[in-house]
C-alpha cells in the first residue's frame, strides 16, 4: 500500500510541474504539503492529536441545562459500610427496588452484576424482578462465554437485560457508544439503549429504519449513523458492532454545584431510609450503580481531559447516564449527534487551509504582518471547528493546522531564497543592459521597474532613482498605462515573446510612438522578469499614415466610380418608372432563353400583354395617377410569376413575360389566367377605385417560331386578336 501511495505522490508532483512553470507557486506548495500531511494522516500518526483536540472541544463546550430525566442511586463507601458486605445481599437489592418501584419511575437500570444468589433474600429478589417490567439488568458480552459475565437468569428470560460493554480508544478513553452487538447471529442491545427505549416507548417512539439507509437506527427525530473505521480522526479503528460517535452531554448539576456531578445523585442508604422525595424518581430513569472508590468502577471520557493537571475519571454509572441522555435528547428534542464529513470534504478542507497558508505567506511578504495574519487564521480555524462542533460536526483541526503552518513556512523559506537570487539577478541585468544603446526596461511580477538602462531614462525624461520600484501608472496617463499593463500581462501569462506598437507621453509632454519587444525570463530561484526593448517609430508612423491617407482617397474614388457605373448599368437595363426590366434587357433575356430551351429541348412561352382601358384612366385621372397604376400593375405581375420568369415593360402599357422551361402549352395558359385575375383586381389611387384588364397574346417556342422577332410578332398578333374578341382574355398564336 505504501508503494502505491509513493507512486501516486510522484505522479501527482510530476503533473504539477507545468503549472509550477506558470507561476502557481501557492497552489503547488499547498498541494504538496496537503498530500504529505494526508499520507502521514492515513498512517494514523495524527490520531492521538485529533482525539486530543476533540477532547478539548468537549471540555470547552458550554454547560447544558440540568438533565431532570435521570436520577442516579449511588452505592458509595458509606452505603457499603452500612450494608456490611460486598456484593450487596439480595434482600437489600430487593428492598431498594421495591422502594423505587413505589415512586413510579419510568425505567430502572440496575448496573450491578447479579448472575448468582448473594446471601439471603434471593427468592424475594426474584419476585421483585418479575413484578417490574421496566427494570433492566446488565451483562458483559464476550465472544468466549467463559470471559463474559452472565445476566440474571430471570431478567434474561424476561428479555430485560442489556450489555454494558464499552469501546476503549488507544489512550484508554471512551468516545464511542456501542448500541448493538451480534454474537452467533443473535442481536444484543446495550444497557443504555434498552433503558432509552423503555423511556421513549411511553412517548410513542420505537426503533425504526432510517429513511436514507435501512440499516441505520432512527428514534424519533434522530438518525444514529453507524461509526466507520476511518471516521473523523480515527484510522483503522475497531468498528465491530453498531457503534456511534458519542456527543457526550455536559449538563449542569441540579443543585448547581460547579462540576461536582452531572446528574442528580442520591445515596443508596438515604433511599433505604426513605429520606429522598419520591418526585425525584417519579416518571424518570433511575440508575443504580457504584460510585465507591474501592470498587474501581471508573472510566475516562473526553471531558476528563484537563489543560493542566491529571485527567479526572467518571464513574461507570455516570457513563451510562451520559449514553442514555444522548439517546433520549436526540430522539425527543433533536439534540445534535456527533457527525463527520465525507472523506472528500475532509481532504478539501485540509487542502483549503494548506492553500490559505501558502497564499498568506506569499501575498503579504512582511514578517510582522504575516505572523499576525497567521495567528488570526489559526484562531479562526479553531473557532470554526468549535462552532461546527456545537452543531454536532467533528472536522479536522490538527491536520489543518499542520498544513496551514507547513505551507506558510515553506513559502517563507522560498521567499528568502528568491530575494537573494533576485538581488544577484538585478546586478547582472544592470551590467548587461547598460551596454545596449536601445532603451531597455526590466519589470518584476508586480509590474514594477527593477532595472533600467540610461537610454530608457533619457527617452522618458526621468532619472533612474525616481523610476526604480515604481510602475507605469506613476508616470504615464492612465490610458497609456492600461495598454502597457495589458501587454505585460500577456507575456507574463503565456511566457512567450510579444511585439507591439504603443504610444507614451514623456516627462516634457511629448507623445512618442514606440515598438516594444517584450520577453519572459526566469532565474534559478523562480523569480520572473519581463524584459522590454524599445524603438522610437514616431517618424516612420507619420510617413505610414500619409501613405494610408492617400490610399484611402484612391479607394474612395474607385468606390464612387463603381457606384456610378452600377447605377448607369441599372438605368440601361431597367424601366425608370416601374423598375421592371426594359426592352433591351428583355431582348437579351429572350435570346439567352431561346438558346437554353434549344439546348435542353424544352418549350418556352412568350406572353405579350396590353392593358385594356388604360387610356381612359389617363384621360380621366391624369398622367400621374396613370403612372402609379402602371407601377401597381408591374408589382402585381412580378408577384404572381415564378422566380425563373422574366417580366418586362416595353413602353406605355405594354408588358412581356418570358415563361421558361414549360412542359406543355397549358402551363402558359395557366400563367395567363393568373395574370388576368391579378390585373383585374380593383386598384385604389388617391381615393379613386379603378379597374383595368389586359389582353394577352401567347406564342410558344418552337411551335410558333424559332427566332426572337417572329416569336414577338406572333405574340403581338395574338394579343390584338384577344382585344378584338372582347378583351380581358388571352389567345395563342
Amino acid at each position: 500500500m505504501s508503494k502505491q501511495l509513493g507512486k501516486r505522490l510522484v505522479k501527482f508532483i510530476s503533473g504539477l510541474r507545468k503549472p509550477l512553470d506558470r507561476g502557481h507557486r501557492e497552489l503547488i506548495t499547498a498541494s504538496c504539503v496537503a498530500v504529505c500531511i494526508l499520507l502521514v494522516r492515513s498512517l494514523g500518526l495524527f490520531q492521538s492529536l485529533e482525539l486530543a483536540a476533540l477532547d478539548q472541544l468537549f471540555r470547552l463546550r458550554p454547560y447544558e441545562p440540568p438533565e431532570e430525566r435521570i436520577t442516579i442511586v449511588a452505592i458509595d463507601e458509606a452505603s457499603l459500610r452500612q450494608v456490611g458486605s460486598w456484593p450487596i445481599p439480595d434482600r437489600v437489592i430487593a428492598e431498594l427496588l421495591q422502594k423505587l418501584k413505589a415512586a413510579n419511575p419510568r425505567a430502572i437500570g440496575l448496573d450491578i452484576y447479579r448472575d448468582l444468589p448473594v446471601e439471603t433474600g434471593y427468592e424475594n429478589l426474584l419476585k421483585t424482578y418479575k413484578s417490574m417490567p421496566n427494570l433492566i439488568g446488565i451483562e458483559q458480552l464476550a465472544n468466549n462465554k467463559n470471559t463474559g459475565v452472565l445476566p440474571s437468569p430471570v431478567l434474561n428470560q424476561l428479555k430485560q437485560v442489556g450489555f454494558n460493554n464499552v469501546v476503549y480508544d488507544a489512550d484508554g478513553k471512551i468516545r464511542r457508544s456501542l448500541l448493538y452487538w451480534h454474537i452467533n447471529n443473535q442481536a444484543h442491545e446495550s444497557f443504555a439503549l434498552k433503558l432509552a427505549l423503555v423511556y421513549l416507548k411511553t412517548s410513542g417512539i420505537t426503533p425504526q429504519s432510517a429513511a436514507t439507509k435501512a440499516e441505520y437506527l432512527q428514534l424519533g427525530k434522530a438518525v444514529f449513523t453507524r461509526f466507520q473505521a476511518n471516521d473523523g480522526g480515527y484510522v483503522r479503528a475497531d468498528a465491530q458492532g453498531y457503534q456511534i460517535l458519542s456527543n457526550f452531554p455536559k449538563p449542569r448539576c441540579p443543585d448547581s454545584s460547579p462540576e461536582s456531578c452531572s446528574y442528580r445523585q442520591v445515596l443508596m442508604r438515604d433511599v433505604l431510609a426513605d429520606k429522598i422525595p419520591k418526585e425525584w424518581f417519579s416518571d424518570r430513569i433511575v440508575l443504580i450503580g457504584s460510585t465507591a472508590p474501592s470498587l474501581q468502577d471508573f472510566v475516562f471520557v473526553p471531558q476528563s481531559s484537563r489543560m493542566m493537571g491529571a485527567a479526572q475519571p467518571i464513574t461507570g454509572i455516570e457513563l451510562q447516564a451520559h449514553f442514555i441522555h444522548e439517546l433520549i435528547a436526540a430522539a425527543l428534542e433533536g439534540r445534535p449527534l456527533l457527525k463527520v464529513w465525507p472523506t472528500f470534504w475532509e481532504y478539501l478542507w485540509i487542502f483549503g487551509w494548506s492553500y490559505l497558508g501558502a497564499v498568506t505567506a506569499w501575498r503579504i511578504r512582511h514578517p510582522t504582518r504575516s505572523l499576525i495574519v497567521i495567528v488570526v487564521c489559526c484562531l479562526l480555524l479553531m473557532l470554526s471547528a468549535y462552532l461546527a462542533f456545537l452543531f454536532g460536526w467533528w472536522i479536522p483541526i490538527a491536520p489543518s493546522l499542520l498544513t496551514f503552518g507547513s505551507s506558510a513556512i515553506w513559502i517563507t523559506r522560498s521567499l528568502a531564497y528568491m530575494q537573494e537570487e533576485l538581488k544577484r539577478s538585478k546586478e547582472f541585468l544592470h551590467q548587461v543592459i547598460n551596454t545596449i544603446p536601445d532603451p531597455i526596461f526590466v519589470k518584476n511580477e508586480e509590474h514594477q521597474w527593477i532595472v533600467l538602462n540610461e537610454a530608457y531614462c533619457r527617452l522618458i525624461g526621468y532619472p533612474n532613482q525616481l523610476l526604480t520600484e515604481k510602475s507605469d501608472y506613476d508616470f504615464f496617463p492612465k490610458h497609456e498605462a492600461d495598454v502597457f499593463r495589458q501587454q505585460d500581462e500577456i507575456v507574463l501569462q503565456t511566457q512567450h515573446t510579444q511585439e507591439s506598437e504603443e504610444e507614451f507621453t514623456d516627462a516634457y509632454g511629448v507623445t512618442h510612438l514606440i515598438a516594444t519587444k517584450r520577453s519572459f525570463h526566469k532565474d534559478a530561484a523562480g523569480n520572473y522578469f519581463l524584459v522590454g526593448v524599445i524603438r522610437d517609430i514616431t517618424m516612420r508612423k507619420q510617413r505610414e499614415e500619409q501613405l494610408q491617407r492617400k490610399a484611402d482617397e484612391l479607394s474612395r474614388s474607385n468606390n464612387e466610380l463603381k457606384r456610378k457605373e452600377d447605377h448607369l448599368r441599372y438605368l440601361a437595363y431597367h424601366d425608370p418608372l416601374t423598375g421592371l426590366s426594359n426592352r433591351k434587357f428583355f431582348m437579351e433575356q429572350l435570346h439567352e432563353s431561346l438558346d437554353w430551351a434549344a439546348n435542353n429541348n424544352l418549350l418556352l412561352g412568350l406572353l405579350f400583354i396590353d392593358l385594356d382601358g388604360f387610356k381612359q384612366v389617363n384621360d380621366t385621372l391624369g398622367h400621374e395617377l396613370g403612372d402609379r397604376l402602371l407601377v401597381t400593375v408591374g408589382q402585381r405581375l412580378s408577384n404572381c410569376l415564378r422566380g425563373s420568369d422574366t417580366v418586362s415593360r416595353l413602353g406605355g402599357d405594354e408588358f412581356t413575360v418570358i415563361v421558361r422551361a414549360i412542359p406543355n402549352i397549358q402551363v402558359a395558359a395557366k400563367v395567363a389566367e393568373k395574370i388576368l385575375g391579378t390585373i383585374t383586381e380593383p386598384i385604389v389611387l388617391d381615393g379613386y377605385t379603378t379597374t383595368v384588364s389586359a389582353s394577352i397574346g401567347i406564342s410558344i417556342y418552337p411551335l410558333n417560331s424559332c427566332d426572337t422577332d417572329s416569336l414577338i410578332k406572333h405574340a403581338d398578333t395574338a394579343m390584338y386578336r384577344a382585344k378584338n374578341q372582347g378583351k380581358n382574355r388571352y389567345e395563342f398564336a
